[in-house]
């Protein structure tokens, strides 16, 4: 017996849907981060089992680690000092903003960033409580001091 389409999509999570878009956001702030790679470590999609639960950030930067290259991670624990989560067409904002209360920042993530593809905007979220709001020009991230040209990633 097949199994109905519908039952297959409903498998997934809303933020496991990736759209154009999406894709194409976490591929260019992925790009731009690239020129901190002697600072940190950039790592798209890493699955996470946090304190505070499981998660995995559209991109996550730690400062730099050593490489092990014969012992791989599937659930790496430790939190990243910043997150980047890419609002997808099917998900709620408040799926997002849930997951920084509840397991980012009790976990020990500084930072939060929050990308809105339809409003082209990046909104910044301290671990401390500060907000920001970046449509254009270049922002900086408080935790890293990593700076990102937002007119570069809404091209």
């Amino acid at each position: 017996m097949e199994t109905p389409f519908h039952d297959l999509i409903e498998e997934y999570h809303s933020e496991d849907i990736m759209s154009l878009n999406h894709s194409r956001l976490i591929h260019r702030i992925s790009v731009a981060l690239d020129r901190y790679d002697a600072e940190y470590d950039i790592f798209p999609e890493l699955e996470l089992e946090l304190a505070t639960g499981k998660c995995k950030p559209d991109i996550c930067v730690y400062p730099k680690m050593p490489y092990d290259w014969l012992n791989d991670v599937i659930y790496f624990k430790n939190p990243p000092v910043m997150a980047v989560e890419v609002l997808s067409p099917k998900q709620g904002l408040s799926d997002i903003t849930d997951k920084v209360t509840k397991i980012y920042f009790p976990a020990g993530v500084k930072t939060v960033w929050i990308v809105v593809p339809g409003l082209q905007l990046i909104q910044v979220l301290t671990s401390d409580g500060k907000r920001f709001t970046s449509t254009e020009g270049i922002l900086t991230d408080p935790a890293t001091q990593i700076q990102l040209d937002t007119s570069y990633i809404f091209r």
